[in-house]
């Protein structure tokens, strides 16, 4: 997911594409220790994006309060 993509949307979407993705990562993680994971790169994709995610809302907190 593109930050493009991300500053798009609204806190709300944010907020369930975030849990939407925390679950995933807990499915690969679970995936890449039962060798059942084709891709690990996949879970580092996901945590960046998690990453993405937390950083514009932090940045939107953050034009609120000022």
């Amino acid at each position: 997911m593109k930050i493009n993509e991300i500053v798009d949307m609204t806190n709300e979407e944010l907020d369930q594409k975030l849990a939407d993705l925390k679950a995933e990562l807990f499915n690969l993680r679970f995936q890449h220790a039962t060798n059942q994971l084709d891709n690990p790169r996949v879970i580092t994709d996901v945590k960046r994006t998690i990453a993405r995610i937390k950083t514009v809302l932090r940045e939107r907190e953050l034009k609120q309060t000022v």
